[in-house]
């Protein structure tokens, strides 16, 4: 029993002896620092020698690159959500459009489904009318007709959303609120 234990113990330090090397330069290449890609290599080690007994007679190394990566997403994970600074941020300048988006934000609200993404898709993501049409599996005339249904009910949900002030005013004297909403074909 004694000898198990210890084979146990002498496969994984040979393994660790013989790919440690290998191991750090891909956690280096995973997290860009050579002092987190040692804490990562250190813990997935460690990992590894918890499971040693199973894990031995398959592919070791990919097991300690699979531990590698997911510790890394995980730090960046939680790095992100904390950002540390020496002094407290700075105002932020109040948003003049932040109205305009709400009122974006609640309109393509109540547009159906296929019609916001039609909109989405043209006009946030700028994709052209047939890379729309592939995105969502229909024709471009279903592309076209959609947005068109659609920029017409933001006309009428939403005509603060009609443009600057010289739409405005051209768009008062016209007697059309929606003159500068145009379906780009």
């Amino acid at each position: 029993m004694g000898s198990t234990a210890n084979d146990g113990r002498d496969g994984y330090l040979a393994f660790v002896e013989s790919n440690q090397h290998r191991l750090l330069r891909a956690a280096f290449l995973i997290c860009g620092d050579r002092h987190q890609a040692e804490d990562l290599l250190q813990d997935a080690l460690l990992k590894l020698a918890l499971r040693w007994t199973s894990v031995r007679d398959g592919d070791p190394a990919a097991y300690v690159r699979a531990i590698l990566y997911r510790d890394a997403v995980s730090w960046w994970r939680r790095r992100r959500r904390e950002w540390l600074s020496p002094a407290p941020p700075e105002q932020v300048a109040p948003d003049r459009d932040g109205a305009l988006r709400l009122t974006l934000h609640d309109a393509l609200g109540l547009l159906p489904p296929r019609q916001r993404a039609v909109l989405v898709l043209r006009y946030y993501e700028d994709l052209t009318e047939v890379a729309t049409a592939e995105a969502l599996g229909v024709t471009v005339g279903t592309v076209k007709s959609q947005c068109h249904v659609a920029l017409r009910r933001l006309r009428e949900v939403a005509p603060d959303l009609t443009g600057d002030g010289r739409s405005s005013r051209r768009a008062t004297r016209s007697g059309d609120p929606t003159a500068d909403l145009e379906v780009n074909q």
